[in-house]
């Protein structure tokens, strides 16, 4: 099922998530869900608090990117009660947008490897090191799960001048080809 993504200025998206468990309920649907929602608004993450659920769960399908960065062709991936234990490198800029906040892209600072601890959908514990544009996509979605947008990376005079747009987003005036659902007036 196609779900609504919720719009900037919605306090789901500022809550720091909770961990789930294995007998969370009807968690494979969502998962699901997740991945059909995110594949009909051409994302390439969504996560949890976006859909409405303030809990530590996010998808990435870096595919996408393939053409640009060839090892991200078959990177489809499912993590839960996910953990940077850390970040590496000299931090790169590359333009990013979310789903969320649509019609605002801007330059974002983020190191380059990460080491992430996560669950997989058949709950395997898992430590992987990922870098790139994988890695940025993943930091990315953390964000969201920790209760943090992109924008909030953004110099504070940057986030002046956008405040026109993201007022207009709360409101409900942008014109997407998804499903969103703005916050109550």
């Amino acid at each position: 099922m196609i779900l609504p993504i919720l719009a900037y200025g919605d306090p789901v998206l500022k809550k720091k998530c909770t961990d789930i468990t294995k007998d969370y309920s009807n968690l494979n649907k969502l998962i699901n869900d997740m991945y059909a929602t995110m594949d009909k608004a051409h994302g390439v993450g969504l996560a949890a608090p976006q859909i409405g659920k303030p809990i530590r769960l996010f998808i990435v399908d870096a595919s996408g990117f393939e053409d640009e960065y060839p090892d991200t062709a078959d990177f489809v991936q499912t993590f839960i009660n996910p953990v940077i234990i850390e970040e590496s490198g000299t931090e790169w800029a590359f333009n990013e947008g979310c789903l969320s906040i649509p019609g605002i892209r801007e330059d974002v600072m983020r190191k380059p490897t990460i080491v992430v601890q996560y669950f997989d959908e058949d709950w395997e514990l898992i430590e992987e090191e990922f870098d790139g544009i994988i890695a940025r996509i993943i930091q990315h979605e953390y964000d969201h799960i920790e209760g943090k947008l992109f924008v909030e990376h953004l110099s504070s005079f940057n986030r002046t001048m956008l405040r026109g747009k993201l007022n207009d987003i709360t409101a409900g005036k942008v014109e997407v080809n998804y499903r969103m659902k703005f916050p109550k007036k």
